[in-house]
């Protein structure tokens, strides 16, 4: 049987930092890259991951989305206000627009294509803000809501729960509860045009979604399953999205 391929995408930096550090770059070069766990998550889960590269122009993407069988928005910088109409705040991260112009065309091309579409934490906010709908900037100082950039964990620690709408997408992978580690100060405050909210933290955070009216899996969660690829739990999720884009 063939495995189905995977489109991922990846971090962008126009600075020469990520080369430099490494010593294997030169000043002046840009960069793509991503973390392992995303790669090794979809391998596991028997899908081939392959890279989607930052391009000069978003157009060039078309014919490789084309050939993906599914496709994963992976985590990153936060989200430019900008893409949802809203002036960036003090407290908002660091943003990359040209990685935002890349994510939010893969996430609506994708979506109009009707691949399976997962996003995770980053990913999650890129597809909410490409159907139309806003973020909190930051959790803590909009939302009023708990701490939940948690780096004082291991990255596979699971450190809330969320619980989950049994009748959705996420609700029938996993179930109505689950365990979940946590690295973001971002998430999504009013869903876009046919996006669902289908799971909160215990402080009210959104922390899963799905969109209707393209794929059957069109699915954003805020955690990192990616990171906590050894719980039974969460490799369904993987597992999931190469078993929608074997179909």
């Amino acid at each position: 049987m063939k495995k189905p391929l995977i489109g991922i995408t990846v971090n962008y930096d126009p600075l020469d930092i990520v080369g430099m550090s490494s010593c294997m770059g030169i000043t002046g070069q840009d960069w793509s890259f991503v973390a392992g766990d995303y790669v090794y998550g979809i391998e596991k889960a028997g899908g081939v991951p392959v890279l989607l590269p930052r391009t000069k122009s978003v157009e060039t993407l078309k014919p490789l989305i084309d050939a993906m069988d599914g496709i994963l928005v992976t985590g990153g910088h936060d989200v430019d206000p900008h893409s949802y109409n809203e002036r960036t705040k003090g407290y908002c991260g660091r943003v990359v627009p040209q990685r935002d112009e890349m994510d939010l065309f893969v996430a609506r091309y994708a979506y109009e294509q009707k691949k399976p579409l997962l996003g995770i934490c980053r990913g999650i906010q890129i597809m909410n803000s490409a159907f139309g709908g806003k973020l909190y900037q930051d959790l803590e100082k909009e939302g009023g809501f708990e701490h939940h950039f948690m780096d004082n964990t291991p990255r596979e620690y699971p450190v809330h729960n969320v619980t989950i709408e049994k009748d959705s997408i996420l609700g029938k992978i996993i179930g109505e509860k689950a365990e979940v580690n946590s690295f973001h100060h971002q998430a999504v405050k009013d869903p876009g045009e046919n996006v669902r909210i289908i799971a909160h933290s215990e402080d009210g955070v959104p922390e899963a979604i799905e969109v209707s009216g393209g794929n059957a899996f069109t699915l954003g969660v805020q955690w990192h399953p990616e990171m906590m690829f050894t719980s039974d739990i969460q490799v369904k999720i993987f597992c999931a999205l190469v078993e929608a884009a074997s179909k």
